[in-house]
């Protein structure tokens, strides 16, 4: 697995087990398979290694992750998304909200 660069320049190892607490946390109250987690992780995992890069930015990985909870659980998208882009206000919850309410106009489909 690739190192990870954060935001402040440190660099430290991948380490899955802070990858799938993060993820578990978002889903924490939400009906989501323990399965389809282990999935995401992997897929995110997968993604990374074929990336074939020795260090990759740490935001790579929080936007994998954020890709990862929109297919599984929009409300654990949202409460992950919150933490990780820092929303200041109410009124940035509701664009992102808005936001996803259109994608999911677009394609079709209307998870709840």
């Amino acid at each position: 697995m690739p190192r990870l660069i954060k935001q402040n320049g440190n660099r430290e190892p991948f380490n899955e087990e802070k990858l799938r607490s993060g993820i578990l946390k978002a889903l924490e109250k939400r009906p989501v398979a323990l399965e389809e987690v282990e999935s995401s992780v992997n897929h995110i995992m997968h993604e990374l290694r074929a990336t074939g890069e020795r260090e990759v930015e740490s935001n790579l990985v929080g936007e994998k992750v954020m890709n990862e909870l929109k297919k599984l659980d929009e409300v654990a998208y949202v409460r992950f998304a919150s933490v990780y882009r820092s929303f200041k206000d109410l009124n940035e919850f509701r664009e992102e909200i808005d936001r996803i309410a259109q994608e999911g106009d677009q394609s079709g489909s209307s998870k709840t």
